[in-house]
């Protein structure tokens, strides 16, 4: 099984190149270099990932896309999402992973134990209340490329790296998911804090809830 591990970066200099050295043994690193303004590609490239860059600053959504594009390209079969932070542990790939390799999902999602945030909070409700999900904002999580291939016109939508998920599950497409702890974070969060933070948050939960009422009607 080819499995492609895409990483969006934005000014994570510190802490990429380890984590595409502990991803490697699972797969093909793939870090998405969004516009950074420090070695953020310098050192994914350094530790042996594939890097792709933007010129500019797109955002998450825009990073997970060129990521994805890439996977497909290159002939991968499933493409695996990690933060380049460090929060996520790497030997979580190995549970992540072995549902779609026995072909027991075509997806499977990383719920954190609790949501940091308000609006977070917010987001996991409608989630759940729709599709039993307890977290589908966590940036861990696996999909088959054909799933990908059926859904890849919503990649760039502001989802906050949902939107894929949320297409899959409103088609029924079988999922399932795993535990997944968070380690503190070094340095400032990529969403910010306070006020815009939640904004951008509930701005997906927006397009989300908007959506479903599109796909209802």
């Amino acid at each position: 099984m080819r499995v492609a591990i895409v990483i969006p970066a934005l000014n994570e200099a510190a802490t990429v190149g380890g984590v595409v050295a502990a991803v490697s043994e699972f797969g093909t690193p793939v870090v998405v270099d969004d516009g950074s303004s420090d070695r953020t590609a310098a050192k994914a490239a350094a530790a042996g990932a594939a890097v792709v860059s933007h010129d500019q600053t797109l955002g998450y959504d825009h990073a997970l896309a060129s990521g994805f594009a890439w996977a497909d390209a290159h002939d991968f079969e499933v493409v695996a999402t990690i933060d380049a932070d460090a929060q996520h542990d790497p030997e979580l790939l190995a549970g992540l992973l072995r549902p779609i390799e026995r072909g027991e999902a075509a997806m499977v999602l990383g719920i954190r134990p609790a949501p940091a945030r308000v609006s977070e909070r917010v987001f996991s409700a409608y989630a759940r209340w729709r599709f039993g999900i307890a977290d589908i904002l966590c940036g861990m999580k696996a999909y088959t490329i054909e799933l990908y291939r059926a859904h890849r016109a919503v990649m760039d939508l502001p989802s906050i790296g949902t939107a894929l998920a949320w297409a899959a599950m409103r088609d029924a497409s079988r999922f399932t998911t795993i535990d997944v702890p968070i380690r503190p974070r070094q340095g400032s969060g990529r969403f910010g804090r306070g006020l815009r933070a939640n904004g951008r948050i509930l701005r997906a939960l927006w397009f989300a809830v908007r959506a479903d009422l599109l796909r209802q009607g």
